[in-house]
């Protein structure tokens, strides 16, 4: 088998066995509203939960000539965002919304997704998708030349077909991953009951 030496590699190369080695990552398409209430839309592969008795979630961006992307600038400067689940039919979409459109650019029009507005928030969300998470700004830092946002889950809309006998259940949303590469997979979820 062979050994590298993280130094001896490229950042493309160092990258590559990364995003392979630690997935399927899921992916969190990140709704914000700017100050002048212009809305944004863009999928974050990393990203995960920090905690689930107290929701938290959080997910990390990288910068574009040395500037915040929109979404992280949106989250510092107005303390909010929602994460919307990616689900199978939406894959083609979310891609569409990872472009890197100027400033002005509505990705949601962009895209053809329909939006809706948060509850408790100011920021919209896809309005199709089975699970949205409405978040207020925990925490930043800055790590490794990427800026991570750790957000509090204030409320949560499950769409009913993703229910069963009162409660979410997997088996009903084709959740979307991200593999190493040019690589996603869909959930296909195993019946495997842990015993420890």
């Amino acid at each position: 088998m062979p050994d590298y030496a993280a130094d001896d590699l490229t950042p493309r190369e160092r990258a590559r066995i990364v995003k392979t080695a630690v997935s399927p990552r899921p992916v969190a398409w990140v709704g914000t509203r700017d100050d002048a209430g212009r809305d944004n839309l863009a999928p974050f592969s990393s990203y995960n939960y920090v905690g689930s008795d107290d929701p938290m979630v959080m997910f990390t961006a990288s910068e574009r000539d040395g500037e915040l992307k929109d979404t992280p600038r949106n989250v510092l400067d107005t303390g909010e965002f929602s994460v919307s689940v990616v689900v199978a039919e939406a894959t083609e979409r979310m891609d569409h919304t990872a472009a890197d459109p100027d400033d002005d650019t509505d990705e949601f029009e962009l895209a053809g997704i329909p939006r809706a507005s948060c509850e408790r928030i100011d920021a919209p969300y896809v309005a199709d998708s089975p699970i949205t998470m409405e978040c207020e700004l925990a925490d930043s830092q800055e790590i490794a030349g990427r800026t991570m946002i750790v957000g509090d889950v204030v409320h949560f809309r499950v769409a009913e077909d993703a229910m069963r006998d009162g409660q979410v259940d997997s088996r009903e949303i084709t959740t979307v991953g991200r593999l190493g590469g040019p690589y996603y997979t869909h959930a296909d979820p195993v019946s495997f009951e842990r015993r420890y």
